[in-house]
């Protein structure tokens, strides 16, 4: 079985991705397919917490650049994590494991209300941890959430799956002469302006010496090839 180099990790996965070929909502294939990475990876012993987006299902920014008003747009969002995230932990309990979705928006009877104190407690329990409703203030994004979350709960490592395999100087699927890292610093990925995360995200990740390892969540290798070193990445720290 493959190693992990890394004991406790914290997941951004983007509500994008959940849609897998369709424009919109949630791809059963692709969710069962994410959850059995993450039943791997929990089973040989690595802690994990998740942090997922709601592109799939409602964007608060695009909404609020057709002169919508953005909070509302936000708390719109935020809502739209809580779908993908009990739609994700179900399908992760399918596979025999326990999971403990909590939201950063109060709502009770839909999942518990998050503290770090609760969710670490839960992770030292041998449960997934799904960290819904962003940071459950506007104007951050989840990825923001994801480094936050990622710090509080003392994470090893923050893993950004994208549909690349790692931080590009541009875009390689408009520009192929655009320059692939193996490693860059925090500093340098916000200098540059490299829209892998938003800069609040990496900011915070720099201020707390948090690495980040992106990848692309189609490399067969998966979730436990990225943790191994068997997938390619880049190690932003």
């Amino acid at each position: 079985m493959n190693r992990s180099a890394y004991d406790r990790i914290l997941l951004k996965v983007s509500g994008e991705v959940l849609a897998g070929d369709q424009s919109f909502g949630i791809e059963p294939q692709f969710l069962h397919s994410m959850a059995d990475q993450i039943a791997e990876v929990a089973k040989a012993g690595v802690q994990i917490a998740i942090v997922i987006g709601a592109g799939n299902i409602f964007r608060g920014m695009a909404v609020a650049a057709s002169g919508a008003n953005r909070v509302t747009g936000d708390v719109m969002g935020m809502l739209g994590t809580v779908i993908n995230s009990l739609a994700l932990g179900d399908a992760i309990e399918q596979k025999g494991l326990r999971v403990k979705v909590y939201s950063n928006v109060p709502m009770p009877t839909v999942a518990d209300t998050f503290t770090a104190r609760d969710a670490n407690q839960a992770l030292n329990d041998g449960s997934v941890v799904i960290c819904a409703g962003g940071t459950g203030s506007p104007f951050f994004t989840t990825d923001t959430a994801a480094s936050l979350k990622a710090i509080e709960l003392h994470c090893d490592v923050l893993l950004k799956g994208t549909k690349v395999d790692g931080v590009y100087s541009a875009d390689p699927k408009t520009n192929p002469d655009a320059k692939r890292f193996e490693t860059i610093t925090h500093e340098e990925v916000i200098s540059r302006d490299l829209r892998v995360m938003d800069t609040a995200a990496f900011a915070l990740a720099r201020d707390n010496g948090l690495p980040i390892l992106v990848y692309a969540l189609d490399d067969p290798e998966g979730l436990m090839g990225v943790l191994s070193g068997k997938t390619r990445s880049t190690r932003v720290g």
